[in-house]
């Protein structure tokens, strides 16, 4: 947690991971993405292909904040989303190599954003598993409350743009405002009836981010806006939805994309449902998905993100027990 790995940024991460495995006698190779950022894979040796693999991310949301220990609080970034959740899985990975459980541990980079991480670790699998039978399960870490979930919803980032023409401000009759038309438009978001899941529950939508206009005493030439759709049904659903919504009004461009997922249970663990997304979706050559991990997503990207100790040391025992239940399956 003491190395800024802000997402694009998470090359000394991955460095320090991959030097502490291997000198913990795991079998460690790098998966490259771009230039200076790899995802990290860890075996028990270089010829075994695991059953089982404990895999979260490694790159963080901005702002760092570095870590401090407050009680029975450790605070920071990462604290719970997910470094916490990766240290928890190396010590749990530890026991089920002792127990000569064919376990591996994949940390990938580029959750928080594209997600390219998981894409560049799932096509390193096609080649990776191809001679092995298609027995895996894939354990993926977030913070769940240490619970298992059921499904996560996916998520749609979608940018929209508004054109307008400039005119002096005194004389509105000259132009036309795109940051004024933006706003109506974004106004009618709420208005809009998107797609329900039973299980999953409402599609919910976020503007992210808002940018147009040149000055004050101008009239706005264009505007954009970003816009993070949370996804319980098909992106093909909600993207007719989305450009019935803007026609006419706003050129819409669809962005990266993650599917909503249902997810495999195992006895003995309380489930929930999960709102966000995940790389599940992107890393489906690793095995069947199931997804756990300690701390809250309500507090995962805030300033006070932090996790209870405690939830952590709880979490390295669930993370065996459910390697060991998915082997016995």
């Amino acid at each position: 947690m003491e190395i800024d790995s802000t997402s694009g940024r998470e090359g000394a991460v991955t460095d320090w991971v991959h030097g502490f495995l291997a000198g913990r006698d795991w079998s460690t190779r790098r998966i490259p993405v771009s230039p200076g950022r790899d995802d990290m894979l860890a075996t028990i040796g270089d010829d075994e292909r695991p059953r089982v693999i404990l895999s979260t991310h490694l790159d963080t949301v901005p702002p760092f904040i570095p870590p401090s220990i407050d009680g029975e609080l450790l605070r920071g970034r990462g604290a719970c989303d997910a470094k916490g959740i990766a240290a928890a899985m190396i010590c749990a990975a530890e026991r089920l190599r002792d127990r000569g459980a064919p376990v591996g541990l994949l940390f990938v980079v580029g959750e928080e954003v594209t997600h390219d991480g998981a894409h560049a670790a799932n096509e390193f699998a096609r080649d990776y598993f191809r001679d092995t039978p298609d027995s895996r399960t894939l354990i993926n870490g977030e913070p769940t409350e240490s619970t298992l979930a059921l499904g996560t919803k996916g998520a749609m980032r979608v940018l929209v743009r508004v054109a307008g023409e400039a005119a002096h401000s005194a004389y509105p009759h000259l132009g036309r405002s795109a940051t004024r038309d933006l706003v109506h438009l974004l106004a009618d978001l709420d208005r809009v009836d998107w797609p329900r899941d039973e299980l999953l529950g409402d599609t919910t939508v976020n503007i992210g981010h808002l940018s147009g206009g040149v000055a004050d005493n101008v009239m706005a030439p264009e505007a954009e806006a970003r816009l993070m759709i949370r996804l319980v049904t098909p992106a093909t659903e909600v993207w007719r939805v989305v450009e019935r919504w803007a026609f006419g009004r706003a050129t819409v461009e669809r962005g990266p994309t993650v599917p909503p997922v249902r997810l495999g249970v195992l006895p003995g663990f309380p489930t929930s449902v999960a709102a966000f997304a995940t790389d599940i979706p992107e890393l489906s050559q690793w095995g069947r998905p199931h997804l756990f991990g300690p701390g809250s997503v309500h507090v995962a990207h805030r300033d006070d993100e932090h996790v209870r100790i405690t939830e952590l040391r709880a979490a390295v025992d669930a993370y065996e027990r459910l390697a060991l239940a998915a082997l016995d399956r």
